[in-house]
């Protein structure tokens, strides 16, 4: 009975973990977006239709400390991002690439304006000029000024400023109505992607990839490539603040309607738009901005900051509400996010990922160890009445009926629950599945060292010595369990640590490092309470 609990609860942790991930969570359509693809332009009246492709012209380098960016003068976009404090998933000395436009994938931000009283007014196809073809952050702000041509008396500047250790980057319209007649322009902000998965993405470590919205009203809402695809997807069409965004595993990509510490571009609830879609291959998440109308003779200076990096929780959740959603911790958010907020003050307390992870796994067992130590307490009894459960087998041999009812009169008698194992562990379920997805999606383990070898506990561990450990962790404990009369159920319990920590050889280090220690920690405390089960026994014999 012990040995089927014991299978069940490890049945039960792995199949939601893993069941979950693989039919339920969004799986991305391999297609394959090339340089040549059509943008997805908005389909309100006001925005531009689709262009056939992503026209390229010259590039206007940026660099500075955190970030190397390439803006085409093709729309003024911003066709290429590395970040430099990021290595590449695939190729670790090259910087993580962001942004991108060539022949394997596309992913850039792309921003116009529009009037109906003005058609000339600069879009992402509008070819704009810059006094450089090369800029180099040298102190607090960079600012990369690109100019379009007139449009009809309407001059219109696109500013980007980058500023130094910052993944936010501020883009303003400079508008100067020259013209005669009044003009009420509509600003889009989009983010243009293929449905490819991100570099570096296993089978294994399969988050959520696609845009994302957020309105104080709504809350986060996400839609996936394949309801976009579709034309479907449930978000706010509407709004007074918030973002829209593409995520992935690790980084994001926002524009920010309302940063935290500034008041928001929408005048009102009319005047600001997210939309969603997908056209010729590739997925736009945008936000439309109606902005006040320019007399004649007057100018308007509006600015939405764009942010490009990593979904780390210090920067993020200081820089629009609700950004933190952006980390992607599926349905049990609501277990993996106070989790992480821990994991978070215990770094600060040791200033290294590997040590915080050891004192969460510490805090996890001491606040569970009452659950732990019952569902302990329950198997040493368990095994302690083995050899009475073999006797009384041999007892009545094929009647079944007979030996049950003497089983049930034997635990009623030695009052021992049958599941009083079990129920603690599926208590705890939850919360182990919380912390895989809290570890996961913890872009702050990416390139975070912890001892010896172990430079990066994103990255599986290169020697797999915690694998190794894990499994003979996972082995050992089975002889701390009551072990099974069935001959098939014991085999059953020495395969099982070799096949399910099988998987543990391609996770994040990191996330390998808490199960050794849970398993240790689980280990010692079961080995404590088995051993004072055995001599409370010894002493009601020796009385």
């Amino acid at each position: 009975m012990d040995s089927k609990r014991l299978i069940i609860f490890v049945l039960l942790s792995v199949g939601i973990l893993f069941g979950w991930n693989e039919y339920f969570m969004p799986k991305h359509s391999q297609q394959q977006a090339a340089q040549t693809q059509a943008a997805a332009g908005a389909s309100n009246a006001q925005q531009p239709a689709d262009v056939n492709k992503l026209t390229r012209g010259q590039r206007i380098h940026v660099k500075t400390d955190l970030v190397e960016a390439e803006i085409d003068t093709v729309g003024g976009d911003l066709r290429s991002l590395q970040l430099l404090k990021h290595a590449a998933a695939e190729e670790h000395g090259k910087p993580f690439q962001l942004f991108e436009d060539d022949a394997k994938r596309t992913y850039v931000a792309q921003t116009g304006l529009v009037a109906a009283s003005n058609p000339a007014l600069p879009t992402h196809k509008t070819v704009f000029t810059a006094a450089q073809s090369s800029y180099q952050l040298t102190g607090d702000k960079l600012e990369v000024k690109l100019t379009a041509p007139d449009a009809n008396g309407v001059k219109v500047s696109k500013v980007y400023t980058f500023s130094k250790g910052s993944y936010e980057i501020g883009v303003r319209y400079d508008i100067v109505n020259g013209g005669s007649a009044p003009v009420a322009p509509t600003a889009y902000y989009r983010l243009l992607r293929d449905s490819q998965a991100p570099e570096g993405e296993g089978r294994m470590a399969h988050t959520y990839t696609g845009p994302a919205v957020y309105t104080s009203e709504h809350k986060f809402q996400k839609v996936s490539f394949d309801d976009l695809a579709k034309g479907k997807g449930d978000y706010a069409k509407t709004t007074t603040d918030g973002w829209v965004a593409m995520v992935q595993h690790y980084f994001m990509s926002a524009w920010i309607l309302k940063p935290l510490d500034a008041a928001s571009v929408c005048k009102d609830d009319k005047s600001c738009r997210f939309e969603l879609k997908q056209s010729n291959g590739l997925n736009s998440a945008a936000a439309l901005v109606d902005y006040a109308t320019i007399a004649p003779g007057k100018s308007l200076s509006v600015s939405v900051p764009l942010y490009a990096g990593p979904e780390e929780y210090s920067i993020i959740s200081k820089l629009a509400d609700g950004m933190e959603y952006a980390k992607d911790f599926g349905i049990f958010y609501i277990f993996s996010s106070p989790l992480f907020w821990l994991l978070v003050k215990l770094h600060a307390l040791v200033n290294n990922w590997g040590w915080a992870i050891i004192l969460l796994t510490l805090t996890i067992k001491a606040v569970f160890y009452p659950l732990t130590a019952a569902s302990y307490r329950s198997m040493a009894k368990m095994k302690a009445l083995a050899p009475r459960l073999e006797r009384m087998k041999e007892q009545y041999g094929d009647d079944r009926m007979k030996f049950q009812q003497a089983v049930m009169e034997m635990y009623k008698t030695e009052k021992v629950n049958p599941l009083g194992g079990c129920l603690p562990m599926l208590i705890q379920i939850p919360v182990f599945i919380g912390l895989y997805w809290a570890l996961l999606a913890s872009v702050e383990l990416r390139g975070a060292p912890w001892v010896l070898w172990y430079t990066d506990l994103a990255r599986p561990d290169p020697y797999f010595v915690l694998p190794v450990l894990m499994t003979a962790t996972m082995f050992l404990q089975t002889f701390l369990n009551p072990p099974p009369a069935d001959p098939m159920q014991a085999k059953m319990m020495k395969i099982m640590p070799l096949a399910f920590s099988a998987l543990f050889f391609f996770f994040p280090a990191g996330l390998v490092l808490y199960y050794v220690v849970n398993n240790v920690l689980s280990m010692s405390q079961q080995w404590y309470i088995n051993r004072n089960i055995n001599k409370q026994n010894k002493a009601a014999l020796q009385s």
